[in-house]
Order: structure tokens, then sequence, then C-alpha cells
């Protein structure tokens, strides 16, 4: 399978938007209810415009279509898109404190073919040449074997109340470099 791994642009902000509809459609069924996928979808998963901004959120692109997105920060906010009201749009202290990886969906057309390990490998080399020694994340329950396969192990549990009750579980999840 040929694609690229690019920095994402703002001229991407609609075929993220949609790419991360699809995947968590198309991927999250076997760990979570329709309700909680479409309360998701409406409120957390999106596009996170900072990460564009700091020209740390990459797109996987095959003829012209988006298939892969994902990306790391130097920012406190560890998971949400632009219309999560949580922002911590603070910086992160290398020193001490681990980067973040944000927001990695692949469409499901092209799930389990090395796109997301490709971008996350990206984001890692970046992380660690600005110096950060650890990465934390967020991972939504169908991505946690993908995570722990590289090297990622879970922290502890996280339910997190979307809209009108509808919870939905992540699991915080660490990786020192």
């Amino acid at each position: 399978m040929t694609y690229e791994v690019r920095k994402a642009t703002l001229a991407d902000r609609e075929a993220i938007a949609q790419l991360i509809a699809a995947s968590a459609r198309g991927l999250s069924r076997e760990h979570y209810a329709d309700e909680q996928i479409e309360a998701a979808i409406a409120s957390i998963f999106g596009v996170d415009t900072d990460l564009i901004h700091d020209g740390t959120y990459f797109v996987a692109e095959q003829e012209e279509t988006l298939i892969g997105c994902g990306g790391w920060s130097r920012r406190k906010k560890l998971y949400g898109g632009d219309q999560f009201p949580i922002h911590e749009a603070g910086l992160l202290d290398p020193a001490n404190e681990p980067a973040r990886i944000r927001s990695f969906f692949v469409h499901p057309d092209h799930a389990r073919k090395g796109v997301a390990r490709t971008m996350l490998s990206v984001c890692e080399r970046e992380a660690k040449a600005h110096g950060f020694g650890a990465l934390e994340l967020m991972a939504t329950l169908p991505g946690i074997k993908f995570y722990e396969a590289n090297g990622y192990s879970a922290t502890g549990d996280f339910d997190l109340e979307l809209t009108d009750g509808v919870k939905i579980q992540f699991v915080p999840m660490r990786k020192e470099l």
C-alpha cells in the first residue's frame, strides 16, 4: 500500500473531520454503543486546530484521499478537538513532563495496514527531538491493543461524561522514550 505522511494543513480540516467520523463509526462498534460513538463525534472527537498550527499533526494520504491522521503535542491538553470545552493550551516542560500523542484515527478500509504505526513513529521521533523523554495519551478502547503493541502501558481508567448522561471510557497510557 502506497501512501504519503505529511503535516496537516488548515485546508485539510474538513477531510480530517470526515475521516475521524468514519473511523469512529467503523472501528468502535465492538467497544462502544452507537449513542456513545455519535456523542463522542459531536463533542470530543474532532480536529484540534492548535495541533495543525503547531505543525505537529499529520495526515496519511493515498491518491489525494486522507486515510489516517494523528499527531503529538507540546501542549497540556490531552484529548479533544476544537469543539471540546476544556482547552488546556499551556505548553509542557520537556524536562519533566511528557509530550502528548493526540487524535489518531484511520479509515476503516485502511485499518491494520501500518498507517497508524507509521504516523506514530514520526510523532515519537519528533517529540524526542524536541527533548521529551516520555509520551502520554488517552486511548479509546479500540486503540488499546495498538498502543500496547507500540510500547505504551495503561496508567488507569477514565470515564468521560459527554452529553445527556452518555459516558465513554478511555484508558490513559504512557511510554518512556
